[in-house]
Order: C-alpha cells, then structure tokens, then sequence
C-alpha cells in the first residue's frame, strides 16, 4: 500500500480530473454520512420514544449523545488527519462509524442505543475533518473554491435527505433501519478513498526521541478529555435543568470548572489542539463565532420542525421528511457555484445576508400550526431557509480556510467542526428548556405547538447575531481574507519574510 509517489499521485488533483471526481466523491460521501447521521434520527424520535417508553429527556440524549462525542473529539480527529495522514484516518472513521451504525439498529433499549450514538460521533469525529482538509491539500489552488462549494452543497444533501429517508424507513421497515442503512455509504466510500484519495499531513510539532531513539508525537489527551467532559457537563445540566435537582446545579458548576481546565490546559500545554495563538487572527476568530450562532440556529430549528410536522401537523415520518427536501433541492443546484461567491464579492456580503435570510425563514414558519398548508405555509418558509443555507454555507467554509494556512487546513476544520457541533448540541438541549417544553410535550400536539412558536423566534435571533458578527468583524474584499503566505512553524504561521538565515541574524 506505500508505494512511491509518482508524478501523476503528487500532482494537485483538478475537478475536471478522474481522481479529482473520485477524491470529491469520497470526501462528500464521508462528510455526507456524518451530516446523514445529525438529521436522519430527527424524524424518527416520535416511533423510538413510542417503541421504548421515552420521555423527553431520552430522545434529546439520543441526538446528543451523537452530537456530543463529535463535537467534543472532532479537534482531536483534526490533529490525528494531519500528523499521521488525512486519508488514513479518515478510512478509520469511515469503518468506525459503520460499525457503530449497525450497532445503533441492533439497540434493544435507550440506554443501548444511547451509548451507540456516542460511539458513532466518535467516528464523524475522526473523519469529518479529515474530508475537508483533503480537499484544501489536494486540489489545484484554481480548483479548491469549486471543490468546497462541491462538497458544501453534496455533503449538505446528505443532512437534507436524511428526514426524507428516515421517514421513509421510518414508515416502511421501521426506525432502526435509518441506522443500518447509514452504514452503507460509509462502507462504500473505504475502497474508493483507499485506492484514489491522495494521502497528505499537516505540520507536526515532535517530542525528543526516547530511550530507543525512536521519536514520539505527542497530543493533547488532556486536552481533548477536559473539552468532552466539560460539554458533557453542560448537556446534561440543561437537559435535566426543569427539574431542578442539586445534580444539575452541580452538573453545570462542574462543566464551567472543567471549561476553565479545558483552557488553562490549552494555552499552557505544550502540544495543544486548540492553540489559542491560531485566534489571533481576526476572520478566523469572527468565522467561528459566525459558527456558533448559524448552527445553533439552524440545529434548533431542524430538530424542532421534523417533531412539528409530525405531532401538530399531523404528517406521517415520511412526508415530514418529504417535506423538507426544497432545501436538498436548492443546495444540488446551486452551492457548487456558491463557493466562487466568496472570492468575488468577499466574505461580508453573503456572511451577512445568508443568515438573516435563513432567519427570515424560520419566522415564517410561525404561520406552520395544526391545519396549516404545505404550499401556502410550509413549502415558502422552507424554501426562504434553502436561500439562505445556500448563500452562506459554501462562503463560510471557503472564508474559514482562507483565515490559515493549507498546512494547517485539518486544524483549523476541527475546531470549527467542533464549533458547529457543540453550537447544535447545546441548542438541542437548552431550546426545549428555554421554552418550557416539558417531558411529555412531545405526546401533545398543542404543548408542542406552543413551545415551538416560542422557538422560532429564538432561533432566528441567533442567525441575526451571526450576520451581525459578519457585518462587523469580516473584511469587505476578498483579497483582504486571504491569509499571509509565509513559512509554516508549528501550528502557526510566521511573517514572509521570517527565515532560518534572519534568525540567526537575530540570536547573533
């Protein structure tokens, strides 16, 4: 399997190319899987709490679970891609999270499939970022903007199918098959990404060799421990907050205590994952707070509509899901040429629009209650959202890598892939508290109906406080969100003109 470079395997990979179409197939259907895994259970909660008796509470940790592991070990991920090499460990994931799919089928009670869920965030965490930063090593510089809308807008059509085929499974074979069938394209995709995914690394800081001369790589398992711990501790305070026990209260005193670690660890740490030195850039540090709202936003309102559809509405899983598909539709034509939009008019008008747009969306769907319409009430709200998501996801993905340097491509898709999943995780789990959803309002289709108008408006709030971020902090031409080209040391990037030769200058 090492075998030698060859010009042809060395060379940067072009859309147009064989190995560049079968690279962006790899890459999207990974990517696809992982988005597939954050949306397909959605639509299946109501028949998984009919089945196993479960409040409120269960299927919130059955999404978050997910969300959790992701998003807690998605930076760890992106440090393994880049120093033991992207393609190797984005296979590994690949093979994990099928394998941890077939055990989510095969759950026999929550608490089973709980833990499953865990498992197969642990995988999306090892190749999630692994797919993006295959991407912006591997491709021609001409080709990299079309290669990210290309798999902005296929790897989003695996979150946008996901509610139509759960609902589908949901209604035909049953739940448990969205789970087994998810393992499909992950098996897939090993062969096509072992045979035509160029492998590549990013910069590695290594320790001094040990006793046997050998060198070590060192990583940050502190690091990466205290971050889960600490978002596991917040989850569990708002989820089980409406009670108001004294083991929530210390939940959250505990995740804020372990976030304080979590920090100290990492600006102290000598190979941390999350340097804090890499946030010195302004627009990387904008596009992950732009992050943060965009998703939590937009994870609230995916999880919430699939239930409204079906427990107000009254559409079964499969026209729920059926429902949702304008934002597939949208996303197939036109996200491949959304990641040119960037570069031409910058990265503040779309970073800006697109989310108040999708917010504008969300608003209307206020108007979606018990007797409401598809075309004159669902299929305009959903397809103002669609708009939105297609004018800013593409942008914020090429605006994020042009904040650093390719080198450092795979950290930089970590933390803002942990940024986007804990932004999610934390709104599944704070929403249903913030608007007094209680542990049965899911088996009332009034209860639910009140507490998802009081949502929406949430929801669109914190897309108005990302394009506000946009808006303020992003640069309006895209020349200026470039990164500075210049030697790599480290995690960071040193100024142009910084070499060997000027240092010694200097220590002379």
């Amino acid at each position: 399997m090492n075998r030698s470079p060859t010009p042809e395997s060395t060379a940067p990979l072009r859309v147009a190319g064989a190995r560049g179409r079968w690279t962006l197939l790899a890459t999207v259907l990974g990517s696809g899987v992982v988005l597939l895994g954050s949306t397909v259970t959605n639509v299946a909660l109501p028949r998984i709490g009919q089945d196993f008796d479960a409040d409120l509470d269960a299927l919130q940790w059955t999404v978050n679970a997910y969300m959790l592991t992701l998003a807690g070990l998605i930076l760890l991920g992106g440090s393994l891609g880049d120093r033991f090499g992207r393609r190797r460990v984005f296979v590994l994931g690949l093979v994990w999270f099928a394998v941890a799919s077939l055990l989510c089928g095969l759950a026999p009670d929550t608490t089973t499939l709980i833990v499953a869920r865990a498992l197969q965030g642990v995988g999306g965490a090892l190749l999630t970022p692994g797919s993006l930063a295959i991407i912006e090593a591997s491709f021609h510089p001409d080709d990299r903007p079309r290669a990210i809308g290309l798999w902005s807008g296929f790897g989003g059509i695996g979150a946008a199918l996901g509610p139509f085929v759960g609902g589908w499974l949901v209604d035909g074979p049953g739940w448990r098959w969205t789970f087994v069938l998810s393992a499909v394209p992950a098996l897939l995709c090993v062969p096509v990404a072992l045979r035509h995914v160029p492998e590549s690394v990013g910069t590695a800081r290594e320790q001094p060799a040990g006793a046997a001369g050998r060198r070590r790589v060192g990583f940050d398992v502190n690091g990466a421990f205290l971050g889960a711990l600490a978002l596991g501790l917040v989850t569990y305070a708002l989820t089980e907050a409406r009670d108001g026990g004294p083991v929530a209260v210390a939940a959250a005193v505990g995740g804020v205590v372990v976030g304080a670690a979590f920090l100290r660890v990492e600006r102290r740490g000598a190979d941390p994952m999350m340097p804090p030195a890499i946030f010195s850039s302004r627009q990387f540090s904008a596009v992950n707070v732009i992050t943060l709202c965009v998703y939590a936003g937009t994870g609230g309102f995916f999880f919430l509509t699939a239930l409204q559809l079906q427990i107000v509405v009254g559409y079964p899983a499969m026209a729920a899901g059926a429902a949702m598909l304008p934002n597939t539709v949208l996303m197939l034509l036109f996200s491949s040429h959304a990641g040119t939009l960037a570069q031409r008019l910058g990265p503040r008008v779309p970073l800006t629009v697109g989310p108040l747009v999708c917010g504008a969306g969300m608003l209307l769907m206020l108007r979606v209650g018990p007797h409401a319409s598809y075309l004159f009430d669902i299929l305009p709200a959903l397809l103002v959202m669609g708009t939105g998501m297609v004018v800013m996801v593409a942008p914020l993905t090429v605006t994020l890598l042009h904040s650093v340097d390719t080198a450092n491509a795979g950290l930089a898709s970590g933390i803002n892939n942990a940024a986007a999943r804990a932004a999610g995780l934390v709104s599944v789990a704070a929403l249903p508290l913030l608007v007094g959803m209680g542990p049965e309002a899911y088996r009332s289709g009034t209860a639910f109906d009140a507490s998802f108008g009081r949502a929406m408006p949430l929801c669109a709030g914190l897309l108005a406080v990302g394009a506000s971020v946009a808006f303020l902090m992003l640069p309006r031409s895209a020349a200026a969100s470039r990164p500075p080209h210049g030697h790599i040391h480290g995690w960071l990037t040193e100024p142009p003109l910084v070499s060997r030769f000027t240092r010694h200058q200097v220590a002379d």
